[in-house]
């Protein structure tokens, strides 16, 4: 008699009870000590560097003169870079690019090369942030510690994950959004879940280790009186949240424009950083004040218990992409946050809404847009306001996702899904590769 063939769920039984059960637990237990590892190196990296940011912060305040020399430093670093940095030049890209295809070595010098470029971009005035800091010691970290237990390349993939979360959730005191963030980025639209213990024990030790051990304290922000959930207000933070992502979209796009057309002005890195300063300081004279150098921290502090310029947020918007787009070191996240707060403040006058709640859905939903991660963002507006107004962060966060379009701050990040079925984007493409795809079709419609 013919043995009747057996259906797909019969033959994952078959395979799973051919799997030793042992192996569960010990697999746990294997990701629980590595992700703690990648925690304690993360953490600790992220707690010097904000210890460090701290110091540099209140050396520039202190001393005004300093920003006349932020041309010379962001000259030094880029030397610095030319001749030892390698491939640490790309940043963060180089860890999505080595979570995706495992192509390219991560350097351990990438972790002190950043940490001294932003600390100089920061001494003299320079207006980045710090999550690219933290991202890429963390990757760097990990990619050190993956080779000394000589770890497999499936594996590597997973360690990568695992540092990007340690340094996002102990930069920022995010554990939650930190794990979620480790996940999400490498490709929008899809996550992987065989990722999520070890990303979220590298965040939650990185978290710890940094605020209990090293003693880091975070700033702390109140959305005020969240308003009660109705229609009105509803379609006041869609309005908002469109704006937002809109927003996100220029940061973005603006940046990149900035380092292919410096780039392209400028072959030696050296002269485009120098040129760079300059331009930096030339715009503080334009503006008339300093208020938007360095993470703008004050600023996001106005926005929800003071008083800020109807435009603030377009004038950080600048000083961020210029800073970053001619070479200078740092990270986009908190000028982020920034920007969305006090466009936030703005648009909460605007529309007659309370301004400190708005500000906190401009806080997360800019981010949101530029990065990708709605949901990171969504989990990181729960822990840092409370979930009272979990709608209506989940609402901005995803609207602003959407309307950022296909558009991002991190280049080598996958279109997992494409974000509307307007747009057939082979799965996997980059957003730099979708940028390119777009031009060329431009081009070629015009011919």
């Amino acid at each position: 008699m013919k043995k009747r063939p057996q259906s797909r769920q019969e033959r994952w039984l078959v395979v799973l009870d051919k799997v030793p059960q042992a192996m569960y637990p010990a697999a746990f237990l294997k990701w629980v000590l590595i992700g703690s590892v990648i925690g304690i190196l993360s953490g600790s990296a992220s707690a010097i560097f904000l210890k460090s940011l701290d110091f540099v912060t209140g050396e520039r305040i202190s001393h005004p003169w300093l920003l006349f020399f932020l041309p010379f430093g962001g000259a030094l670093v880029s030397l610095l870079y030319m001749k030892y940095g390698g491939n640490a030049g790309k940043g963060n890209n180089l860890i999505l690019e080595s979570i995706q295809n495992g192509k390219e070595s991560i350097p351990l010098r990438m972790a002190p090369l950043v940490l001294f470029g932003s600390l100089v971009t920061h001494l003299f005035g320079g207006s980045a942030g710090r999550e690219g800091t933290a991202v890429q010691m963390g990757g760097s970290l990990a990619e050190w510690f993956g080779k000394i237990i000589k770890i497999n390349a499936e594996d590597r993939r997973i360690l990568l994950m695992c540092g990007i979360s340690g340094g996002f959730g102990s930069i920022f005191g995010t554990p939650l959004a930190g794990t979620v963030f480790g996940l999400e980025v490498v490709a929008f639209g899809m996550m992987k879940y065989q990722a999520l213990i070890p990303c979220f024990v590298a965040s939650i030790v990185g978290d710890l280790v940094a605020s209990k051990l090293w003693n880091v304290h975070h700033v702390h922000y109140s959305a005020g009186i969240i308003p009660e959930l109705s229609f009105i207000v509803l379609i006041k933070v869609v309005i908002a949240a469109i704006l937002f992502g809109l927003t996100a979209r220029l940061f973005s796009e603006l940046t990149h424009f900035l380092k292919k057309w410096f780039t392209n002005m400028f072959a030696n890195p050296v002269v485009k950083s120098v040129v760079g300063g300059v331009s930096v300081i030339a715009l503080v004279y334009i503006a008339g004040t300093r208020d938007y150098l360095g993470l703008g921290i004050p600023l996001a502090e106005d926005s929800f218990q003071g008083d800020v310029s109807p435009f603030a947020f377009l004038w950080k918007l600048l000083f961020t992409a210029l800073t970053l787009g001619t070479g200078f070191q740092g990270g986009e996240v908190t000028p982020l946050f920034v920007i969305g707060a006090t466009l936030g403040h703005t648009l909460g006058n605007l529309l007659a809404v309370s301004v400190p709640f708005l500000a906190a859905l401009g806080f997360i939903a800019v981010f949101s847009g530029a990065a990708n991660t709605p949901i990171a963002c969504f989990i990181m507006g729960i822990e840092l306001f409370g979930s009272e107004g979990a709608i209506y962060m989940f609402v901005a966060c995803i609207v602003s996702y959407m309307f950022s379009g296909h558009s991002g701050i991190y280049t080598s990040q996958q279109i997992g899904t494409g974000k509307s079925k307007l747009y057939n984007i082979p799965q996997g493409t980059t957003l730099a590769e979708w940028g390119q795809l777009r031009k060329t079709s431009r081009s070629q419609k015009r011919k």
